[in-house]
């Protein structure tokens, strides 16, 4: 958790959502602009109104596959009891995760393969094409202006915030939320279909060789799968974050507690306890208590 922003931090930040909410609202009316208008580079015969439905279409296909990639990735070291009980997520994990994991890299081909066929699309529907000094500029604006609208910079900012980041982000914050889109299953069916071509298979040849010259080694190698860590109790312990968070005078975890709570249950039986029964310790009590468990320790060894 992040300390409380100062005002001087506040302004700057909220200066910055403003900003740039103006920005992208400004490169929307002026592509729309250029869509209904029929300004762009899209290929002639094709309506502006399909034009129109083409991009928003397009952006969020482009959207979708951006959030799966985070949300594959969020969910890869989760437990399957951790991966929730909605019907697509666990179709979906149970498709990605299969056999060895190469779905995974796969579904990361064919997801590139996706992606570039989409921006091609878009860049046409995006794309201004608007002759400078004829009197047809967009809004009125001067000929340096129209000249800087052709020049593409406008649909780099639509579609990086509203075709990439947006959907990140959420993908990121809710992964298993993001999973139970039925849409998900259907363009990781799609993505996998792809890599299965070969159109890109050049790439696992590639990964190889990277992977040899590096010596780069799975992580499950460094540090285990998750119900490996778990067994080794090495996985977070929120249930005891959340007791150790209402004891007097802490606000984190101290590093020292959190290291003797993975080597002695009974200093997480200790803390846990106290938070069940809400006793009324002090914090000298408690860091007592944790120097005798460590004079303990070392005795042992």
């Amino acid at each position: 958790n992040e300390p409380p922003k100062s005002a001087l931090q506040a302004a700057f930040f909220w200066f910055r959502v403003v900003l740039s909410a103006v920005v992208l609202c400004f490169s929307l009316a002026v592509t729309l602009e250029g869509l209904f208008t029929g300004n762009t580079t899209m290929w002639d015969g094709v309506p502006n109104a399909v034009a129109v439905i083409l991009f928003f279409v397009l952006m969020s296909v482009v959207g979708l596959l951006e959030g799966m990639q985070i949300a594959f990735f969020a969910v890869a070291k989760l437990k399957k009891s951790e991966r929730g009980r909605a019907p697509f997520a666990l179709k979906t994990c149970e498709l990605l995760f299969r056999g060895d994991g190469h779905n995974l890299p796969g579904f990361m081909i064919g997801r590139q393969l996706c992606v570039v066929s989409c921006f091609f699309i878009i860049a046409r529907v995006t794309s201004l094409n608007v002759e400078p000094g004829n009197g047809n500029n967009i809004f009125g604006v001067s000929d340096a202006a129209q000249t800087f609208f052709n020049m593409g910079f406008l649909g780099a900012v639509i579609t990086t915030i509203l075709g990439s980041i947006t959907w990140q982000l959420v993908a990121s914050a809710f992964p298993l939320a993001f999973l139970s889109n039925p849409l998900v299953y259907v363009f990781l069916r799609i993505c996998l279909f792809l890599e299965a071509t070969g159109i890109a298979s050049g790439a696992w040849v590639l990964a190889g060789l990277h992977k040899r010259v590096a010596g780069f080694q799975r992580d499950e190698v460094y540090i285990g799968t998750p119900e490996e860590r778990e067994a080794k109790d090495l996985g977070d312990n929120k249930e005891v974050e959340h007791a150790l968070a209402k004891l007097p005078g802490f606000t984190t975890m101290p590093e020292a507690l959190i290291k003797l709570m993975s080597q002695d249950p009974s200093v997480k039986e200790f803390v846990r306890s106290m938070s069940a029964n809400n006793i009324d310790i002090n914090v000298a009590d408690l860091q007592e208590h944790v120097k005798d468990l460590q004079l303990q320790n070392e005795e042992k060894v």
